[in-house]
């Protein structure tokens, strides 16, 4: 064990990144570790090059990432398909309730916002877009050039969790509604 006061921060550096879903700043960081700002700097420039075998050692399958102004843990490009398998593979076959209901709504209404989906739930629904997203279930179709609004439609893997072949497949609406289109545009209706 070494007294280095940089590798003590390397370590407890690695243990806060190894916990975190989104980029987090040099400033949050360094007020985590109670330590100042370019000592963290220099751990994550050491870690960066230990994991990219800078320093002597392997080219590790994970990489320290600077995104959006913060830094994350993230799987290297050459091994997504492989992660993204096992993933799926390991992945719950249930949605919760909350999922199902959001599905629901981005299937019918797409292409569909988050914020559109939330208000049509009256739920925050970041979380379970995600979960969506990363079961494949739901893509990104594209982004509001005026909002800058992401919309999300289904994906062909939808349809085959599903066993359909098209949208037009899927159960009319109305009859499971009271008033037959409460809350669904009439060219949704199927």
């Amino acid at each position: 064990m070494t007294d280095d006061p940089t590798v003590a921060i390397a370590r407890r550096l690695e243990a806060i990144l190894l916990v975190v879903d989104e980029p987090q700043s040099l400033v949050a960081l360094a007020a985590a570790l109670g330590s100042p700002v370019p000592a963290v700097r220099q751990a994550i420039e050491g870690l960066v090059a230990d994991y990219d075998g800078e320093t002597g050692g392997p080219r590790r399958g994970f990489e320290l990432r600077e995104v959006g102004g913060g830094w994350r843990l993230y799987v290297r490009e050459d091994h997504d398909e492989l992660v993204s398998e096992f993933v799926n593979a390991q992945a719950p076959t249930r949605l919760s309730q909350a999922a199902l209901e959001t599905l629901a709504v981005i299937a019918y209404k797409q292409p569909v916002t988050r914020s559109q989906v939330a208000a049509i739930r009256a739920v925050n629904v970041d979380s379970v877009v995600r979960t969506l997203l990363g079961r494949g279930l739901v893509t990104e179709l594209f982004t509001d050039p005026e909002t800058g609004a992401i919309n999300y439609g289904t994906t062909d893997a939808l349809l085959a969790n599903l066993g359909i072949n098209s949208l037009d497949e899927l159960p009319h609406i109305s009859p499971l509604l009271d008033d037959g289109a409460d809350g669904f545009d009439s060219e949704v209706l199927r």
